[in-house]
């Protein structure tokens, strides 16, 4: 973790700097609150999607690390239950061939506001994804991150596939041109 960086968890005490953020994104994330992977999708409101977010939060069904460099939230992951994370990227290649071992959660976005790019916000965020899940059971981990020469950095959103095999992921098979599905174990807390 960077000096002055800390990993918090997404509740109703760090909503307001997660709120902050997606709302002074320029661009994407703006509007989309991290809701696209939840079971409802997004809508084209951005106040409805926060909203919905908003709900999630205060009902604890939506988890994420958030990453704060000081009081500044710069980036998280999100995580959950297949249940909780239910939409993700080449759906319909994954589907082709279930993991031999079904996920007990699942990384959904991996976003960092930008300025703070390519500095190690996602690897912290992911880290922190990673030590909240033990702390809730541990458990089998499925991500979906794609090599970071092959997307930009502002079109990483499920992570960069270097920063999962740091944290000793291991690739599974590529469910899309460049986005691999990535397994871990992670044990209890």
């Amino acid at each position: 973790m960077q000096d002055g960086r800390t990993v918090r968890a997404l509740d109703p005490s760090t909503w307001e700097a997660f709120d902050e953020l997606c709302a002074s994104s320029n661009g994407y994330p703006s509007g989309c609150y991290c809701l696209g992977m939840h079971a409802e999708g997004l809508t084209r409101s951005a106040q409805a999607n926060r909203e919905r977010k908003h709900e999630r939060v205060l009902d604890g069904s939506t988890h994420a690390a958030l990453v704060f460099d000081g009081e500044l939230c710069v980036g998280w992951c999100q995580f959950g239950s297949p249940a909780e994370i239910v939409r993700i990227k080449n759906r319909r290649e994954y589907d082709k061939q279930q993991p031999a071992v079904a996920p007990d959660w699942r990384i959904g976005c991996n976003y960092v506001r930008a300025g703070h790019r390519r500095q190690g916000v996602a690897t912290d965020a992911l880290a922190g994804a990673l030590q909240l899940i033990a702390a809730m059971g541990g458990g089998r981990v499925e991500g979906y991150p794609e090599p970071a020469d092959a997307v930009p950095a502002g079109f990483l959103f499920h992570g960069a596939l270097s920063t999962f095999e740091r944290h000793g992921f291991t690739r599974d098979r590529l469910i899309g041109k460049h986005r691999w599905l990535v397994t871990r174990d992670v044990d209890p807390g």
